[in-house]
């Protein structure tokens, strides 16, 4: 199991986990979804208590990787394999995306 916390405009907003057997949960912490002011990350991941289940990664998530000629430089230079969308993720969308959120890794 892989773990990465969601941030938000530099606020963690909720927590995203890759299982054993390649599936994702993503879920808001309680404090951002209490809080009037938060919003979603995503019209695709609105704010609820409910975790959200996928077999693959989201498509929101999923969209923010590199593509093309990106990938390849990304994936050689941290020796992701090109197929590893939640670890590409975690590399590529720590410092450098486009848009309020990004992804970093948590420690198991």
């Amino acid at each position: 199991m892989r773990k990465a916390k969601v941030l938000f405009k530099n606020e963690e907003a909720g927590i995203l986990i890759q299982h054993n057997d390649g599936s994702f949960t993503f879920r808001y912490h309680d404090e951002w979804i209490a809080n009037n002011d938060k919003q979603s990350i995503s019209l695709t991941l609105h704010k609820t208590e409910k975790e959200f289940h996928s077999k693959y990664l989201f498509p929101f998530f999923f969209n923010m990787l590199p593509e093309g000629s990106n990938k390849e430089v990304v994936c050689k230079f941290n020796r992701i394999d090109q197929d590893d969308h939640f670890g590409l993720l975690m590399t590529a969308a720590k410092n450098d995306s486009i848009g309020a959120v990004r992804i970093i890794k948590l420690e198991s």
